[in-house]
């Protein structure tokens, strides 16, 4: 089969290798749909512990595909089954997976970051992502595309239930990539008015031409448009879906008292510490939260958004390739050239 494997930082290969055997218990899932995403992108241009030249890595963990071997005691699923996959599996046993927070393990495996994922013709799933959940019957209406970029929809729902939404909230999103446009949508479901800010006029213009309810600023004076979108009251909901520290800290000031800020994109290590003005935190009794990847739970929920109509994420797929063109569609993610990256299976 084809894949797309990874050796090391800059160094990615779309090459033939064996379709995976499967085992008691596993899947073969033959590939559908599989989207790209940022952290392919900083895998890509980064590299990762334990990927070099001698252990190669199948990249991709947004995807969907029709099951085509089943191993032996497999409960409910049969091959020709269409399934939708949530990536992240967690041990099992400790309290976190106890609770549904299999994303959160400290011996979390996920397809794609360091097992091998979705970019290739052929996925193994292991026994334990087929028992803990991780998989879900694709629903009526739902495209192995839609199911994919599902994936990047759960994990922005996993923030946006941190902040609280109410009808009537105001809120700003700053980043205007694929995680920006599911917290624009998912703000706006939840009856928010929304305000994006990027520093790209082209992203901007993406996501107003399929998003048409939300306001958009590109400038330097992004607290002088925070006052004017608010009428000076601040706001309710601020969501960073970038990683950059300035941003970070530029939030606080901009919020109303009772303000919910969520920390969406992580920032690298090198340039931690964020300052943070924490008098504003205290007295304006503001609520600071993280959010990182989603639950099994979270991700179903949000493919019922995608099969009921709720959520229309067939608007965030700006562009799909078949897999002989996936090193063009690294390049213009990379290149941030549309919303969302799609390699689609014939």
């Amino acid at each position: 089969m084809l894949a797309l494997r990874l050796y090391g930082a800059g160094d990615i290969r779309l090459e033939e290798m064996p379709i995976p055997s499967i085992g008691p218990g596993e899947l073969l899932l033959k590939t559908e749909a599989a989207a790209l995403c940022g952290t392919d992108i900083r895998m890509w241009q980064n590299g990762m512990k334990g990927v070099d030249e001698a252990h190669p890595l199948v990249l991709g963990h947004e995807f969907a595909g029709t099951v085509v071997q089943t191993g032996e005691g497999v409960p409910i699923y049969r091959e020709g089954m269409r399934l939708a996959m949530q990536p992240n599996i967690g041990c099992g046993l400790c309290d976190r997976c106890v609770r549904g927070d299999f994303h959160l393990c400290d011996d979390y495996r996920a397809f794609g970051i360091n097992m091998d994922g979705a970019f290739a013709e052929y996925v193994r799933i292991p026994a334990d992502a087929v028992t803990r959940g991780n998989l879900m019957l694709l629903p009526e209406g739902v495209s192995p595309a839609e199911a994919a970029v599902t994936e990047p929809l759960s994990c922005a729902y996993n923030g946006f239930l941190k902040c609280l939404c109410q009808p009537g909230d105001l809120a700003l999103v700053v980043g205007a990539g694929p995680i920006g446009f599911c917290h624009a949508m998912l703000l706006n479901m939840g009856g928010a008015k929304v305000l994006v800010n990027d520093l790209s006029r082209e992203r901007l213009a993406d996501i107003k031409a399929h998003l048409p309810y939300v306001d958009t600023y590109w400038g330097e004076d992004l607290p002088g448009a925070v006052q004017r979108f608010t009428r000076g009251r601040g706001l309710d909901i601020a969501i960073t879906a970038c990683p950059v520290p300035s941003v970070q800290a530029a939030m606080l000031p901009l919020m109303n008292y009772g303000g919910r800020i969520n920390f969406f994109g992580g920032i690298p290590a090198a340039k931690q510490p964020v300052a943070l003005d924490t008098n504003l935190i205290h007295y304006r009794e503001l609520i600071v939260t993280g959010s990182t990847r989603s639950s099994v739970a979270q991700f179903r929920k949000t493919l019922e958004f995608v099969s009921q109509g709720l959520l229309d994420v067939e608007t965030m797929i700006t562009h799909r390739y078949p897999l002989r063109d996936i090193l063009t569609a690294f390049e213009n993610a990379k290149a941030a050239k549309g919303i969302k990256h799609v390699v689609e299976f014939r």
